[in-house]
This record gives structure tokens, sequence and C-alpha cells, in this order.
């Protein structure tokens, strides 16, 4: 199976599980622990662990499935970080949902901040109306 680059590896070696520890991450991989926690902070929009009550990182699978990601791009196409960067923002279509935060982190629709900041940019948008108008 090949990913939405056309890379050969295989989804279905990564467990069905929710998250994963750096170790089992690594072992996945073949990559180092040192390796993994540095592409996670080169590469934040796109691997973001969640933190566990004992600051462990706790990876989902689609990040996972970056790493596969840019294991290919780094180290078998051979680009720099600045490469890969600059290739995956040029192909952000291409990538998964995954990177934007799961439910735990999603905002809730009766969220009073949400509320708040929708009547201001209501109250920005009727201003910049009125602003036109005149």
């Amino acid at each position: 199976m090949t990913d939405a680059f056309g890379h050969g590896f295989i989804n279905a070696d990564i467990p069905d599980k929710t998250y994963f520890k750096i170790g089992e991450v690594c072992k996945l991989t073949g990559l180092k622990q040192h390796v993994v926690r540095y592409w996670e902070s080169e590469f934040k929009q796109f691997i973001r662990p969640k933190r566990a009550g004992s600051k462990q990182r706790l990876y989902r699978r689609g990040d996972v499935e970056y790493f596969f990601r840019l294991q290919k791009l780094l180290k078998d196409d051979g680009l720099t970080i600045a490469g890969a960067k600059k290739f995956l923002a040029g192909n952000r279509d291409c990538l998964p949902i995954q990177a934007v935060p799961g439910p735990e982190k999603s905002p809730q629709a009766d969220d009073p901040r949400l509320s708040e900041i929708k009547q201001d940019l209501q109250s920005l948008l009727d201003l910049l109306e009125r602003t036109k108008g005149a």
C-alpha cells in the first residue's frame, strides 16, 4: 500500500490503537528517540503529540504515518528539513486531516468564548459594511 505521495509504507503495519508511546513509534519506524523528538519539533504543524498526565508523549496513528512520510522524504529521497517542509506545505491537499487535533481538543459549540468571538467578528463585519457604504 502507498500513501498520498506514492510512498510505499504499509498502514496495516501500524497497530490499530489510539495512542503510541515514543518507544512504540521508534520500534515501528526504526527511528531513534532523539530523531523522533527532533522531527516533532521541526514539523509541529503535522506532528502534535498529546501529553499524558506523566508528561509522556502520546502519538496518534496519523503522527506515526507522518514519521514514515518524513523518513521517506528525508532519508530515502534525500530532502533536507527545509526541503521536506516546503514539499509538505506545497502538498497540503494530499495530507490526512489527522493533523488537526482530535475531539479531546476540539472547541465545543456551546463554549462561551466562541460565542463572544463570533459576536466580535460580526461587529467588525458590520463596521466594515458601514464604512464601505459611507
